[in-house]
C-alpha cells in the first residue's frame, strides 16, 4: 500500500474542500446556516492532514521493523523514525531529488524501498559506496581490499528460541556496530536474482565480489547469516532511498529499547 500517495490523495480532496467553502460556497450559504457535513469534515480535517503530509514528506517517517535481518541493532517489533532529509530534500510520491545536502555513510542504517518490489520498504546498513569493490569472503568482509574489524564480544541470547549466537564488533571507519554470525551457518550465497549489474558480481562457495556501480549502494543487515540483502539481490539505487534511521520510539514488548538506538 502506497501511503504516501494516499496521504496526498486525502490533501488534495480535503484542501479542495477548504478552498472552495472559504472563498466561495460559504458566501453563498444564509449566515446562521450550518456548514454541510462533508464541508464541516473536509476542512476540518486538512489542516491535519497538511501537518503530517509535511512532517511525513520532509522531516521524520515512522517505521516498524518487520524482521531479524537487523538483529541485535533493531529488534522485531522496533517502531524507529527515519530522518527524511539527511540525504537530500525529495518530492513527495514523486521521491525525486531536489535539494542535495547529504549522502549516505558507510555503516548508516538506511531504508529503502525494495528494489524488486518499490512498494516494500527495506531497512538494512550501508555497507558500499558508488564505486567501493565489497568482499564477502568466508564470513569476512573487504571493503577496497581492507578486512574491515571484528572483534568477538558475548554471545547473543535469543529468547524465543533459548538458544545463543556468536556476536561480534565490526568497525566501519568510527563507527562500531554488532553484528551476529553462526558459525555452522554456510558461507555461500542462494539462490540469486538476476538484478542490475548483476555483471558487478562473482560468486563462488567461499561467497561474493561486487564492484557497486554509481548512484548505487550495497547494504547488508546485521544478522549476516539471517538477512535477504544485496548478496541476493542487488544494488540500491540512489532513487529508491526512503532516508536514514536513527530512533527507536516504541516497543510494546520492550520499553527499555525507547531511545537506544542512534
Amino acid at each position: 500500500m502506497n501511503f504516501a500517495l494516499i496521504l496526498f490523495l486525502l490533501l488534495m480532496a480535503t484542501g479542495a474542500i477548504w478552498v472552495a467553502d472559504h472563498f466561495w460556497l460559504r458566501k453563498l450559504r444564509p449566515a446562521d446556516a450550518a456548514d454541510p457535513w462533508w464541508v464541516e469534515y473536509g476542512a476540518s480535517f486538512f489542516p491535519v492532514i497538511l501537518a503530517v503530509f509535511l512532517l511525513r514528506s520532509f522531516l521524520v517517517e515512522p517505521f516498524k521493523i518487520p524482521s531479524g535481518s537487523m538483529i541485535p541493532t533493531l529488534q522485531v517489533g522496533d517502531f524507529i523514525l527515519v530522518n527524511k532529509y539527511t540525504y537530500g530534500i525529495r518530492l513527495p510520491v514523486l521521491n525525486k531529488k531536489v535539494l542535495e545536502i547529504g549522502t549516505p555513510q558507510r555503516g548508516d542504517v538506511m531504508v529503502f524501498r525494495y528494489p524488486e518490489d518499490p512498494s516494500l520498504d527495506y531497512i538494512k546498513r550501508v555497507i558500499g559506496l558508488p564505486g567501493d569493490k565489497i568482499a564477502y569472503l568466508n564470513k569476512r568482509l573487504t571493503i577496497n581490499g581492507q578486512e574491515v574489524p571484528l572483534s568477538k564480544t558475548t554471545d547473543y541470547l535469543n529468547k524465543e528460541r533459548l538458544s545463543y549466537t556468536p556476536r561480534y564488533v565490526e568497525t566501519l571507519g568510527s563507527l562500531k556496530h554488532e553484528i551476529l554470525l553462526q558459525d555452522d551457518a554456510p558461507s555461500y550465497i542462494t539462490p540469486i536474482s538476476r538484478f542490475p549489474f548483476r555483471d558487478n558480481c562473482h560468486y563462488n562457495s567461499s561467497g561474493v565480489v561486487c564492484e557497486v556501480p554509481a548512484g548505487h549502494y550495497f547494504m547488508m543487515g546485521d544478522n549476516r547469516d539471517n538477512s535477504q540483502d544485496s548478496r541476493f539481490w542487488g544494488f540500491v539505487p540512489d532513487e529508491n532511498i526512503v532516508g536514514r534511521a536513527f530512533f527507536i520510539w516504541f516497543n510494546f514488548n520492550d520499553l527499555k529499547r525507547i531511545g537506544s538506538f542512534k
